[in-house]
């Protein structure tokens, strides 16, 4: 069912890291609200399964999101399918290392920063520069660990801060006609997130106010907002969407 009323009939997003997950779920609310969406992720037998569940509306294409050739045949597809690029969505983010912030392989977290932040800047730029993207919206996903420290998971959260602060600048710089901002979840129930919350489940969520996990249609209902015209005077601003979790002053994650 679309609804007009969210302002995106005929747009066309771009969703990164988007086969599964929360991805999926922002990718799918966005064509529910009637935008056409080009979803990215490395796994293309993944990737075509999740542009089959979307329909008509979708294109994928595969490749890593820290590629920058990658990122150029994506917005491309964009603009050679729906004929320009109005919104971004930058979901592509890795964690490949846990454990102590003196034990962190350098090179693992030269790999994130190139992943979780510079490929989002790279993403934005090439759909300036590439997709026609003069007026519109950027969405940056980023954390709660990247608000309140995360031991285990520190070097994501460090990423994520950083991207919080690229969206804030991204914003100054691109206004008034692109919008730019983030939204910060705590667990979602990913199979990304998954090691956060395995086994113990209920007695992760009994820690939140309204205790429950998030789900993806929880953040894709966010993202729908902030790139509609409902949100047309929010700009630089991250929001943070955590079951109240960060009010109790416990670690995030």
């Amino acid at each position: 069912m679309t609804d007009d009323s969210t302002g995106l009939s005929g747009r066309t997003a771009v969703v990164t890291g988007a086969s599964r997950g929360i991805g999926l779920g922002i990718a799918r609310r966005l064509i529910d609200d009637g935008a056409n969406v080009v979803i990215t992720a490395r796994k293309e037998d993944a990737l075509a399964e999740a542009v089959a569940q979307l329909g008509e509306r979708a294109r994928g294409v595969a490749g890593k999101a820290d590629d920058d050739d990658h990122r150029a045949a994506a917005i491309a597809t964009a603009v050679e399918a729906f004929g320009k690029v109005d919104i971004l969505v930058n979901n592509a983010g890795i964690n490949p290392v846990a454990g102590a912030l003196a034990d962190l392989d350098l090179g693992a977290a030269r790999k994130i920063l190139e992943v979780n932040l510079i490929g989002a800047l790279g993403w934005t730029q090439r759909a300036i520069k590439d997709g026609g993207m003069t007026t519109g919206s950027v969405v940056n996903i980023c954390s709660v660990a990247g608000i309140t420290p995360s031991p285990g998971i520190a070097f994501y959260g460090v990423s994520k801060a950083a991207l919080s602060h690229l969206t804030a600048c991204l914003a100054v710089e691109l206004g008034p006609g692109i919008r730019v901002n983030a939204v910060a979840p705590a667990v979602v129930k990913t199979r990304f997130a998954t090691p956060l919350y395995q086994g113990r489940e209920e007695e992760v969520a009994s820690t939140y106010p309204l205790r429950r996990l998030g789900v993806p249609e929880d953040v894709a209902g966010a993202v729908a907002f902030l790139v509609s015209d409902a949100a047309g005077w929010i700009t630089g601003q991250t929001l943070v969407l955590d079951g109240g979790l960060t009010l109790t002053g416990r670690v995030g994650a």
